[in-house]
């Protein structure tokens, strides 16, 4: 008998609901979270939403605040900034193992998801980031990293990465870089990997995360100003 699949609580419902309004930057960084709005917009108790907010907050996409409630995380530049190179130092690494390392089976899957990430739009019709599309670009550049031979490795590249979401998204959001070709970034990465130039791979790689945050530091920099 094939089994139905399980049916989302309501914490899960509104929790996925939240964090697509902060990923489509519906809330703006730092903005209070009114729980009693969320309460009547989604026709739950005040309990389900703050069993997803405290979700939230232990995926840092939002912040608690003592004797206030919660907030949307910060747009923080110090903090972009560190984590971007971070990033860079780990995730370029992973790669450059992945170059050497990795198998036939690898290649294959760089290939087989970057088809995948090719062919998903990565924008709606009302200009925000396609959740598919969130879903493909993750699973690319997983996969690039899979094929470094380290488990430990992988999974702090992968942490990094997950932490760094919230801001890939916003600097769709807000930064508004219209010049980029983010399709072509991410094929060169996929051919250089594949034809094992480890030099040139790392070098795509580096430039694709520190252009993403680029844009977000001039978006934060223009409304500070």
């Amino acid at each position: 008998m094939t089994m139905s699949p399980a049916k989302p609580t309501r914490a899960q419902e509104v929790y996925d609901r939240i964090r697509g309004s902060l990923i489509r930057g519906e809330l703006a960084p730092g903005s209070k979270l009114r729980m009693g709005d969320f309460t009547e917009r989604y026709g739950v108790s005040l309990s389900v939403v703050r069993e997803a907010v405290t979700r939230l907050a232990g995926e840092g996409l939002v912040e608690a605040i003592p004797q206030r409630g919660f907030a949307v995380a910060t747009l923080t530049v110090d903090d972009l900034k560190d984590l971007t190179r971070t990033r860079v130092l780990i995730e370029t690494l992973a790669l450059a193992e992945s170059v050497r390392h990795g198998d036939l089976a690898w290649e294959a899957s760089v290939v087989a998801t970057h088809h995948a990430l090719a062919r998903t739009p990565m924008v709606t019709p009302e200009g925000h980031v396609d959740p598919a599309f969130t879903v493909a670009h993750r699973e690319f550049h997983h996969t690039l990293l899979a094929g470094c031979g380290s488990a430990r490795l992988e999974a702090i590249a992968t942490g990094l990465r997950d932490c760094a979401e919230l801001y890939q998204h916003w600097s769709h959001e807000f930064g508004g870089d219209t010049t980029r070709d983010i399709a072509a970034e991410h094929k060169a990465i996929a051919e250089l990997a594949v034809a094992r130039d480890e030099a040139g791979a790392t070098r795509a790689l580096r430039e694709h995360i520190e252009r993403t945050t680029a844009a977000l530091i001039d978006y934060a920099e223009r409304v500070s100003a």
